[in-house]
């Protein structure tokens, strides 16, 4: 029997119905789509689970790079359950990741109102962005801690390249008003049968019209797929 996956909508610190939820059946793969805002190190928070025999994967959202401690609580406490920008196999599944949110200074492919136009990316790779930085901008060596999560179109070039059946983001497809196509087009390019994304804690279902199923998850809320 294939051990169970349950995804976790965005948790924002309140992980008690996530925990109940993995303890109340057998364990298998967590896989939180972000904004965990940790106050204490992931793997600390989720010892119930991970004692019970649960694994854990994550994703960032744009609330787990607004301050140091969240960040390093999911980044330097749980480096081995980031899940993002990488595809790998959980429970017979190839499993994608895309984490953070766009933003205009980078990209941002859709058109707000008034504006009918979407406007080409500022820039494609994180490290042309960091080149134009001032000194004073950059954190650890790199990125502003602000935009440690920010997508690229780097990340779409990376991800589309591989195959996937899931795709896990924190942004969402345009099933949601306030989704993007062009996370449609990635999971379409890497085969996706699912699309799992958290960020406006809205739970639904959806289909997308290329036949890609669509789940969105609400405040830490638990789902365990009945089928792929």
């Amino acid at each position: 029997m294939t051990a169970p996956v349950m995804f976790a909508g965005d948790p924002h610190r309140n992980f008690t119905p996530i925990l109940r939820a993995c303890l109340a059946r057998e364990p298998g793969t967590l896989i939180l789509v972000g904004d965990c805002d940790c106050t204490a190190p992931l793997p600390d928070i989720l010892r119930p689970a991970l004692d019970a025999g649960w694994e854990a994967r994550w994703i960032l959202g744009n609330h787990d790079t607004e301050s140091e401690s969240a960040f390093d609580n999911l980044m330097l406490a749980d480096p081995a359950g980031n899940l993002g920008l990488t595809v790998r196999e959980i429970a017979g599944l190839r499993v994608a990741g895309l984490p953070g949110v766009f933003r205009p200074r980078v990209w941002y492919p859709r058109a707000e109102p008034p504006a009918t136009t979407i406007d080409p990316p500022r820039f494609v790779t994180r490290e042309a962005f960091r080149a134009s930085l001032p000194t004073h901008q950059i954190w650890r060596d790199g990125l502003p801690l602000f935009h440690r999560d920010t997508i690229f179109p780097e990340d779409f070039t990376l991800l589309a390249a591989q195959r996937f059946d899931v795709l896990v983001a924190h942004e969402a497809p345009s099933s949601h008003p306030h989704g993007f196509d062009v996370i449609d087009a990635l999971a379409e390019a890497g085969g996706a049968r699912l699309i799992v994304h958290g960020h406006h804690h809205q739970s639904y279902e959806a289909t997308l019209p290329s036949g890609i199923r669509v789940r969105g998850l609400a405040l830490a809320e638990a789902w365990t797929p009945d089928r792929w």
